[in-house]
């Protein structure tokens, strides 16, 4: 559990997976995604496609910042052949964490057998690299988050996530499914699609137990820290 009265900006860097994801995106973009991240001290930086990996990894060289992609991002259909593909080809060029976006088709058809398969080939296929799966909450039933946390941590991925960010985001109560669903097991919790306003909506899934907030808005959340302490949102800092 984040404490979060013992974190100033740059030790609070560490909960944010930072990331540029728009489809307009040019090498500039994700140079200046990446200084940003490394100025902050986030735990990853996120492109959409393992075609941005070399320039991420020039970046981000020197730091601890880990280079990040999405798999399938963001409709998460593909065979799960091919998102097993894509895995090895993004952890080849460098990758060290991976988000997949789920077959919520399957899902929603109970075929629990297919996504245990896609998250057990995609899991395989990651190797060392940290393993992050999206839901896409907004178009799940509780019964249908319920189940995929449950694949999740069955197969051993290390994290369950809310959304891509590309739809509606997660409510508090889908949120606390998943939390709820996954005590006892080493899963984490990552938060996307934190709805406006972000920085007090992002503050609310820390203090309620997410460990990773995945968003374009990394900068505005961590240099909202004194104003969300400001108004009793956030804890004082102790020490």
């Amino acid at each position: 559990m984040i404490d979060l009265a013992k974190m100033d900006q740059w030790s609070l860097g560490k909960c944010f997976d930072h990331s540029v994801l728009p489809k307009q995106t040019t090498e500039a973009d994700i140079r200046a995604g990446c200084r940003e991240a490394v100025k902050y001290n986030c735990a990853a930086f996120y492109s959409a496609s393992p075609y941005w990996t070399p320039v991420v990894l020039e970046e981000l060289a020197g730091s601890d910042v880990l280079a990040g992609t999405g798999i399938a991002f963001p409709f998460g259909v593909a065979p799960s052949a091919i998102k097993a593909a894509e895995t090895e080809f993004a952890v080849k060029a460098g990758c060290r964490t991976i988000d997949t976006v789920l077959n919520l088709g399957a899902l929603k058809d109970r075929r629990y057998d297919l996504v245990k398969q896609e998250l057990t080939e995609f899991k395989a296929a990651a190797g060392p690299a940290l393993t992050k799966v999206i839901l896409d909450t907004c178009f799940l039933a509780d019964d249908d988050i319920k189940a995929a946390c449950e694949l999740i941590a069955e197969v051993g991925c290390d994290y369950a996530k809310t959304a891509t960010g590309q739809f509606e985001g997660p409510s508090m109560d889908q949120f606390l499914v998943m939390k709820r669903t996954l005590v006892g097991t080493p899963v984490k919790l990552k938060v996307a699609g934190v709805k406006f306003p972000r920085p007090q909506n992002a503050y609310a899934f820390l203090l309620a137990g997410a460990d990773l907030i995945g968003t374009r808005a990394a900068i505005e959340i961590i240099n909202a820290l004194d104003s969300m302490r400001e108004i009793g949102l956030v804890p004082a800092r102790e020490g």
